[in-house]
C-alpha cells in the first residue's frame, strides 16, 4: 500500500541540518550570534551562496531568521534548496533509525521523492 506525505519543515536537528549543508556544498553551521541587518540573531548561522547576510536556525523552536531584502540581499531559492535538503536528510535520518530503507529520486521539478520499505529492503 503507498501513502503519499506532505512535509512541513521546522528546523531541530543540528545532525540534519549538517548534512543538508554537505549535500549542499555549503560549509557547516557555525553556532553563534549574525547580523540582520538592522538586528542581530543568536543559533546555528549558514551563509548561503551570494546571500548578503546569513540565514540563522533556532533549533529550539524550529524557525529561521534571515535578511534577504525580499531577494535582492540573497535569492529565496537558495534557502528553499537548503529547507529541501534539511526535509530529506531529517527523513533518512528517521526513516533509517526506524529500520526502514529509503530510495531517493530528484524529479524534474527540483522537488524530491522518498519512497520507504519497511523492514529494511527497498
Amino acid at each position: 500500500m503507498s501513502h503519499i506525505v506532505t512535509i512541513s519543515t521546522q528546523v531541530r536537528d543540528p545532525v540534519a541540518l549538517s548534512a543538508a549543508c554537505s549535500r549542499l556544498s555549503l560549509p557547516l553551521p557555525t553556532v553563534g550570534t549574525a547580523k540582520l541587518f538592522t538586528t542581530e540573531a543568536t543559533g546555528h548561522c549558514i551563509q548561503l551562496p551570494k546571500w548578503r547576510y546569513p540565514v540563522v536556525c533556532h533549533l529550539e523552536t524550529g524557525q529561521l531568521s534571515y535578511d534577504n531584502y525580499e531577494g535582492r540581499w540573497g535569492d529565496q531559492q537558495y534557502l528553499n534548496r537548503l529547507v529541501q535538503a534539511y526535509a530529506v536528510e531529517k527523513t533518512l535520518l528517521e526513516a533509517r533509525r526506524a529500520g526502514h530503507s529509503v530510495v531517493e529520486q530528484a524529479l524534474e521539478d527540483g522537488s524530491v521523492k522518498l519512497t520507504m520499505q519497511t523492514g529494511g529492503a527497498a
